[in-house]
């Protein structure tokens, strides 16, 4: 296989025929069963905040502002081929890439990696034996690249993305066996299964209830959301508190479903994003009635996303993508870069991840449909040491004030979420006599730092 693969060739394998993906990749609004699990400190947001890219398009050194968790599609035919009883010669591929240097670059770049092994390209029916063949493969990578490894390359391993192609029993026979592979091969691999739902399978996520029993062969439940508001033809996205769409309802009831059938495992969000192009869709063809986000809306609803997020019972969040070729299509313009360089959402990702890096979500300040969002993030190292993120939770671009309760401390800094490289904006707000704070918000996120 051609070892560079364009952006187009990366969105297929990912979501398979693009003009297909219009009835699957569905996101959902809040419900009951969200509560956090007793005792489990919530994340700092260093470890929360990830971006999925692909293999050796990725450049290390340029998403370094944005995050320290990656997320990798692995293909499982780029290291055995079409024969799936072929035993990987690690570091290299089958079709030659060197998984030492790249994942080993990512890591001495600081990285985290999630390797995500995609086995859509391999039909059920072409395995040679497919218990033997996928517990050997698993056993195998994660000797190789494990934490417990002479390497160290890799922290999890997801079994599948998105395999609507295998039944539900293929599904589970090929996760259960490459599964105890690769606890064999090293037990402090995490392993995660692939996109799921707590319902019914879908063609883009699996039943939780293909895992029910699994238990000690999982530490992650996966769960992939997009905010769509419409789907095909427009496939017309919303934001993210919107309670109209199907967006954050997954999360909340795989989230129930965790704590009635799996306690304790993880929940990660690995795909969520939004388009913006700043091209005009085609006039002809599947995508000619398909309607982008602006990039200042992608980047306001990703950084939304990632406090939303981090209120639920959500271990870690990866954006999708990391870079794009501006191409007006589903998926075709999600990057937080074009041709690597930085959009609006990058200088917003980055000032959150700067900002909230080393804190941790302490409490809801305020949160009122429609009007008003505030979250408590208190530092993991300096517990005194708090900021709130203060938003219009809202689609419609307009500026509101709001009141917030009496803070505890004073106001020592307040800024709003840049679009641009530079110093962020400074906000203004007034103390009143009772202490409370007026302030003017905006659907891009104000933060509030308090001594």
């Amino acid at each position: 296989m051609d070892q560079s693969v364009t952006r187009r060739q990366a969105a297929a394998i990912v979501a398979g025929n693009v003009a297909a993906a219009s009835a699957a990749l569905l996101g959902r609004a809040p419900a009951a069963g969200a509560a956090r699990l007793p005792g489990k400190p919530r994340p700092l947001m260093h470890d929360f905040m990830g971006l999925n890219v692909h293999t050796v398009q990725f450049k290390p050194e340029l998403y370094k502002p944005v995050c320290r968790l990656l997320r990798d599609y692995h293909g499982l035919n780029w290291d055995v081929g079409d024969d799936t009883d072929y035993a990987p010669r690690f570091p290299m591929a089958r079709n030659g890439v060197d998984w030492k240097a790249l994942y080993g670059g990512w890591s001495a770049a600081g990285y985290a990696v999630d390797v995500c092994v995609m086995f859509g390209a391999t039909k059920p029916d072409r395995w040679k034996d497919m218990a033997r063949d996928a517990a050997a493969y698993g056993e195998a990578f994660a000797r190789y690249f494990g934490p417990s490894g002479a390497q160290r390359f890799v922290e999890s391993m997801e079994i599948g993305n998105e395999p609507g192609n295998y039944s539900d029993a293929q599904y589970r026979t090929l996760f259960e066996n490459m599964a105890r592979g690769a606890r064999k091969g090293d037990p402090k691999l995490l392993i995660s299964t692939c996109a799921t739902v707590p319902g019914k399978s879908e063609q883009y996520a699996k039943s939780l209830s293909c895992v029910k029993g699994l238990e000690p062969l999982y530490d992650v439940i996966n769960l992939h959301t997009y905010a769509f508001a419409e789907q095909y033809p427009t496939w017309r996205r919303s934001y993210p508190e919107d309670p109209k769409i199907k967006y954050l309802t997954p999360i909340s009831d795989s989230i129930a479903w965790r704590n009635a059938n799996a306690p304790g495992k993880a929940i990660w969000v690995t795909e969520f994003g939004w388009d913006a192009s700043m091209k005009p869709p085609p006039k002809t063809g599947d995508f000619s009635r398909w309607m982008s986000s602006t990039e200042t809306q992608q980047a306001q609803y990703l950084v939304r996303s990632f406090l939303v997020f981090s209120a639920m019972d959500v271990d870690r969040a990866y954006i999708y993508f990391f870079n794009d070729e501006d191409e007006p299509q589903l998926h075709g313009s999600s990057g937080i870069t074009r041709h690597f360089a930085p959009k609006p959402a990058f200088h917003a990702v980055a000032h959150l991840y700067s900002t909230l890096g080393g804190y941790r979500l302490a409490r809801t300040v305020a949160k009122e449909e429609g009007r008003l969002y505030a979250y408590e993030y208190v530092s993991g190292a300096r517990p005194k040491e708090r900021i709130w993120a203060v938003w219009s939770p809202t689609g419609t671009n307009e500026e509101r004030e709001a009141t917030l309760p009496a803070p505890g401390g004073a106001v020592v800094r307040a800024e709003r979420m840049p679009l641009k490289p530079g110093a962020a904006e400074s906000v203004r707000f007034t103390v009143r006599p009772d202490k409370s704070l007026a302030l003017t918000i905006t659907e891009s996120p104000a933060y509030l730092w308090i001594r």
